[in-house]
């Protein structure tokens, strides 16, 4: 039942367009022009847009833009893992303290970046944004 309701077709156009989430969680001082991580998400956002694009305007059949978008949630996950360490204390007043926001961004992040990773390659996911009116194929 859940599986089915994952895959309906309107759950799974709302669920591509939610996708930029993950990829936009930083705190605020992550997009100052000063910082060296910015670019990123913004990297990570441009790659799903080129994905989404060809597959919810253009409709294309072929293969990689599922594979760019699986690439870019990768990527997610393993650049915040090699962050993960550096940014996870942050020095006040010559004090180590947690940086706590940091943490619970970056893991949410993570989780919703592997929750896509496995739901972009459902088969009736890949199968809605090939039937021309947005309904799943079904074989007979």
């Amino acid at each position: 039942m859940a599986k089915r309701a994952l895959t309906a077709p309107v759950i799974v156009w709302l669920l591509c367009i939610l996708q930029f989430i993950a990829f936009l969680l930083f705190p605020p001082a992550s997009f100052s022009p000063t910082s060296q991580e910015w670019w990123l998400p913004v990297l990570n956002a441009l790659m799903a847009v080129l994905g989404i694009l060809q597959l919810m305007v253009r409709r294309s059949v072929q293969a990689w833009p599922w594979y760019i978008l699986s690439f870019a949630h990768g990527i997610n996950i393993i650049s915040r893992l090699m962050m993960l360490m550096p940014r996870a204390t942050r020095n006040v007043q010559g004090v180590l303290r947690i940086n706590g926001l940091y943490l619970v961004l970056t893991v949410a992040a993570m989780l919703i970046s592997a929750f896509y990773l496995r739901y972009l390659e459902v088969h009736e996911v890949r199968m809605t944004f090939l039937s021309k009116r947005g309904e799943p194929k079904t074989s007979s």
